[in-house]
């Protein structure tokens, strides 16, 4: 199963929980179940017009998952990090 890599920013609705695995086709699939596991997850990382975030990033393998990277395919070894993009001034 593919697992999540949720850092401490992230973990409110998960309490905690930083790694969690999942049973999903696509990172919209896995989205929807951590939210359905966790309310709240989801908003966190999705608009409300159902992309991601401009402030955070998401990578498969360690390889950003672009623009349309909610659609991309999951395999069961993948590994799903979850990023806070942060800028200074």
């Amino acid at each position: 199963m593919p697992t999540v890599i949720i850092p401490p920013p992230y973990q409110g609705p998960t309490r905690g929980v930083g790694r969690v695995e999942v049973e999903a086709g696509t990172l919209r699939a896995c989205l929807d179940l951590l939210d359905r596991r966790y309310p709240g997850f989801r908003a966190q990382v999705v608009d409300a017009g159902g992309g991601v975030h401009r402030f955070v990033k998401l990578f498969v393998n360690r390889e950003l998952a672009g623009p349309d990277g909610l659609d991309r395919e999951l395999r069961a070894d993948d590994e799903i990090e979850i990023v806070a993009a942060i800028a200074g001034g």
